[in-house]
């Protein structure tokens, strides 16, 4: 344990949450009501899809992944690390947290290795290795009281910036936060939770072992953008993080959602 820390939450909030103004003020003013350090990573919302299109830049995704050639990562970065980042900070300080954004690259805090072009080339894509994240630099702000905002823009160390998956960014951040002290993740989107059916409100499921999970993906209750954060979600409780739950984002200080076990 580090300085004075004993118990870090790690918040990722999804992209439909960035697009809705309402949800994530009251986000913002969830997180402000935390008591304790706490952590924010972001995704991109649609934003980039739209600045693209008025740049006439085709977006392509295979598999609900952004295929980021040399003219997306400029977009991407453009937005993630610049227009949603910085917005979001101002909406925490405006609620009294002290904030700061950031990019993988800066302080080195997530550097990220460029996917390899097969069997997909998925262009300025890049997986974080949890090991490699700077969680000393982490301790020092959550020491100062200032809350590290990170989007999902990081860096290969020689000079190029790396489009990442935002829920595998929260899952390697809270995986080094772990090394500080006890680390709790929560990933928080529009939904209460992972549904047994999506239009059915009541059909949360409370709780996901691995053996519920392979059942639910082999009857396809689990499929598309959920796998991977549900993967996620597993590989951070295998590395020492002490929780993680996914809920919508007007639940992140209840007790609501689905909890991940072991």
């Amino acid at each position: 344990m580090m300085g004075n820390l004993e118990h870090i939450r790690v918040i990722k909030v999804g992209g439909n949450v960035i697009d809705n103004p309402e949800a994530l003020q009251a986000l913002v003013n969830d997180i402000a009501a935390m008591k304790g350090p706490r952590i924010l990573v972001h995704g991109g919302g649609k934003e980039a899809t739209r600045l693209s299109a008025r740049l006439d830049i085709a977006t392509t995704m295979i598999d609900g992944r952004r295929v980021t050639d040399a003219q997306t990562i400029d977009v991407v970065t453009m937005v993630y690390a610049g227009l949603i980042n910085k917005r979001i900070v101002a909406m925490l300080q405006a609620a009294g947290v002290n904030a700061i954004g950031m990019c993988g690259a800066d302080g080195n805090v997530i550097p990220a290795k460029k996917r390899k072009a097969a069997p997909i080339d998925y262009g300025f894509v890049g997986d974080i290795d949890p090991q490699m994240i700077n969680d000393g630099l982490i301790a020092t702000l959550l020491d100062s009281g200032i809350m590290p905002v990170f989007c999902a823009i990081c860096h290969d160390g020689e000079g190029h910036l790396l489009n990442c998956n935002a829920d595998s960014v929260a899952s390697a951040v809270a995986i080094a936060a772990s090394r500080i002290c006890r680390t709790d993740l929560t990933f928080c989107f529009e939904m209460p939770g992972v549904m047994a059916d999506i239009n059915d409100p009541d059909s949360l499921i409370s709780s996901i072992d691995r053996e519920r999970y392979a059942e639910l993906k082999a009857e396809g209750i689990v499929s598309k953008g959920m796998i991977p954060k549900i993967d996620n979600a597993f590989d951070a409780i295998d590395r020492g993080v002490s929780s993680v739950t996914i809920c919508r984002s007007d639940a992140v200080n209840s007790a609501t959602g689905t909890v991940i076990t072991a």
